[in-house]
């Protein structure tokens, strides 16, 4: 097994910045990568061990995130609006959408002239795993729903504490490596913690990589203006995994519940002391759950 460098490739008008393990004749398995995540979120260890089941791993980094381009001159609603009108209900507009970063995200099989492959999306990638699989249902053979929700109101939605600190401004005491430090300790897994120096470490990796302020807003403007994707859910006829810590404040358990709710044939797998990451000591335990849920998506395409 190899890890490719890193490529770019044309997707619905944007520069897309990816990374591929395996064997180009494998079956192909997308991750899709959550708010402000770059691809680099997606363990390296995981890729491999989901690579020794025999698939070929294709990890990307989002619009406005990482090495792919940023849809810069066009500035998201400030934080406090967004917030203030998704509590009350009252519609908002947002510089793009999830179903844009959905199109994007079948523009990179496109682009790479992948008929059907597996998708597993954490978090925000979630949502745009769950969209790609309902209105692109040729393209894909399995979902997995990491962390994520079904934008039912009041499913998955974290608490006004942890978004205020998800959006806690810099200031000469507090920069912005500090915020990202505390927001990891904040929405982590209690069972399976990290030290704050092994939180910077990643998170100033990260940042040399890419870094972009203005990216994170737009992003946070798609999740919240995302209307429920409840009735496209009901659709959904491939294999579905569905996991969620039960520590989760970032995405609540309520949204991996209320997703499992609306999927008729959903596998819902549950965490206990897991939160918003993808602890190492449990990276053995998802990759055997992703592939059997692959598996499934090959077995019924066969039926």
């Amino acid at each position: 097994m190899s890890m490719e460098s890193t490529k770019f490739l044309q997707s619905n008008g944007i520069r897309i910045a990816y990374e591929e393990f395996g064997n180009a004749d494998d079956p192909v398995i997308l991750l899709v990568a959550g708010l402000y995540n770059q691809l680099v979120r997606w363990p390296v260890e995981l890729c491999e061990l989901l690579v020794a089941r025999g698939f070929r791993v294709i990890r990307f980094d989002n619009r406005d995130i990482g090495l792919t381009d940023k849809m810069d001159g066009v500035k998201a609603p400030g934080i406090l609006r967004l917030m203030l009108r998704y509590y009350l209900g009252i519609p908002v507009s947002a510089p793009y959408s999830l179903n844009d970063m959905a199109a994007d995200t079948v523009g990179i099989l496109d682009a790479l002239e992948i008929p059907q492959a597996h998708i597993v999306g954490m978090s925000m990638g979630g949502m745009i795993s769950q969209l790609v699989t309902g209105l692109y249902p040729d393209r894909i053979l399995s979902l997995t729903s990491i962390m994520s929700t079904s934008g039912e109101w009041g499913k998955g939605v974290a608490s006004l504490k942890v978004s205020r600190q998800m959006t806690r401004p810099t200031s000469k005491d507090r920069t912005a490596l500090d915020n990202a430090v505390d927001t990891w300790q904040m929405i982590g897994s209690p069972a399976y913690p990290m030290t704050d120096e092994a939180v910077r470490a990643l998170v100033k990796a990260e940042h040399k990589r890419s870094s972009n302020p203005a990216g994170y807003m737009r992003q946070i403007a798609a999740v919240r203006t995302a209307p429920s994707r409840s009735r496209l859910l009901k659709t959904i006829k491939v294999p579905v995994l569905i996991i969620h810590g039960e520590q989760d404040v970032l995405v609540p358990v309520s949204g991996g519940i209320d997703t499992a709710k609306h999927i008729e044939h959903a596998e819902l797998m549950l965490f206990d002391g897991m939160g918003h990451t993808l602890p190492k000591a449990l990276l053995p335990t998802f990759a055997e759950l992703i592939a059997k849920n692959c598996i499934k998506g090959h077995l019924s395409t066969n039926l």
